[in-house]
């Protein structure tokens, strides 16, 4: 058995996600710099959440039916920097808006073809998959603590040339990575297409899940530096509390091995959205008070690490070979829209309702997708 690229396939991670720590603190708070309103603001960071609705299914069909997976990151990640160029022809709300679509497209077709790629160089380990993903967090890391203090010192009109440096990093990262496919030797082949494995037991409650936990995320994403911004918090600050979540992320991932192979993934989900339906409340309601604040950022260990790594492994075990990017995909699809509607109702309720209301919307969320999984999804047992 070949050797796994361990670095290739971190090193990609990592300046993928260092996009995400990009974009998730701090792209509300460029556009609030532009001068755009919360309603205005909450549509812009919906569109490429919306993207994701459409864009992963396309390319996932076309990875799944051409097996050409590494081509599809590659050109996606190109066009992705290339599109997102056309930023700097105009900042007015319908260009942005034009952009925002454009690179979101592309964007959304990298992940869901390379979480496939990165499970085909796992083959039989892919409990290891946090081991390789936590790279992604440390992008994330890096990332939100550098701008947080750059935007200290230097205007946010850079915000612009920051996103393409690190888009280009993304793009040299495909480059080096080798390429895999999916293989069906020694793990059980699921029969049946990739609607009957859809419709198996709990399969598609999951997904429902998956929508709830994402539009449980959007006042976060969307208003998380705003809302630290007006209880006094400095960017730097605040750079390093978004820092902090990920950190509780990394360590989680590096804990998801053992986790997974002692605890089922029913549980271990269950865990995460009720941990979730708790730190929205902190967050909308004590964010003043630092130790509560703090508790609620180390809940990110829950609410994105153990989630995550928990739901790549049910969708892993829940199709074929011949079905892995169509189910990545539908995965980063119903992410969009939970995501897309989080981002929408937090931009309209932000200004009428305040951050405890849109917050405590959010837990209400993230609590009844933690009733759906325990109703509707199946008992498995632990990997061994």
């Amino acid at each position: 058995m070949a050797a796994l690229p361990y670095w290739r396939l971190s090193g990609f991670y990592l300046f993928y996600f260092a996009l995400l720590g990009a974009t998730a603190p701090f792209l509300a708070l460029y556009f609030h710099h532009l001068g755009f309103s919360s309603a205005r603001i909450g549509e812009l960071v919906a569109i490429p959440m919306l993207m994701r609705c459409v864009a992963p299914n396309l390319w996932g069909w076309l990875g799944d039916y051409t097996g050409q997976r590494l081509l599809i990151v590659r050109l996606g990640a190109l066009c992705t920097l290339l599109s997102f160029a056309l930023i700097f022809v105009s900042q007015s709300y319908a260009w942005l808006a034009l952009v925002m679509a454009l690179h979101a497209f592309f964007w959304h077709a990298v992940l869901p073809q390379f979480e496939v790629i990165t499970f085909a160089h796992l083959r039989e380990q892919p409990e290891r998959y946090s081991q390789v993903r936590l790279w992604g967090s440390i992008g994330f890391i890096l990332t939100v603590v550098i701008l947080g203090r750059l935007f200290e010192w230097l205007s946010l009109d850079i915000y612009p040339v920051a996103l393409i440096v690190v888009m280009a990093g993304i793009v040299l990262c495909s480059l080096w990575v080798p390429n895999a496919q999916p293989s069906s030797q020694g793990r059980k082949l699921l029969s049946g297409g990739f609607l009957e494995q859809l419709c198996s037991p709990g399969v598609l409650a999951f997904y429902g899940c998956v929508a709830l936990m994402q539009m449980s995320h959007g006042p976060y994403y969307t208003f998380l530096t705003l809302h630290l911004e007006n209880l006094g918090y400095s960017r730097g600050v605040i750079g390093l509390l978004w820092a902090l979540g990920v950190v509780a992320e990394v360590l989680m991932f590096l804990a998801m091995r053992r986790i997974l192979l002692k605890f089922s993934v029913r549980r271990v989900l269950m865990f995460s959205f009720m941990l979730a339906a708790l730190r929205w409340l902190l967050l909308g309601s004590f964010a003043e008070h630092v130790g509560v604040l703090l508790l609620a950022q180390l809940l990110h260990a829950a609410t994105f690490g153990s989630f995550h790594a928990s739901a790549m492994a049910f969708v892993q075990r829940s199709f074929g070979p011949g079905q892995q990017g169509q189910g990545q995909a539908l995965y980063a699809t119903l992410a969009g829209i939970g995501g897309a509607a989080g981002a929408l109702y937090a931009g309209y309720s932000w200004n009428t309702l305040g951050p405890t209301i849109t917050f405590s919307m959010a837990s209400v969320a993230a609590l009844a997708a933690a009733v759906i999984i325990a109703a509707r999804l199946q008992e498995d047992r632990p990997h061994t």
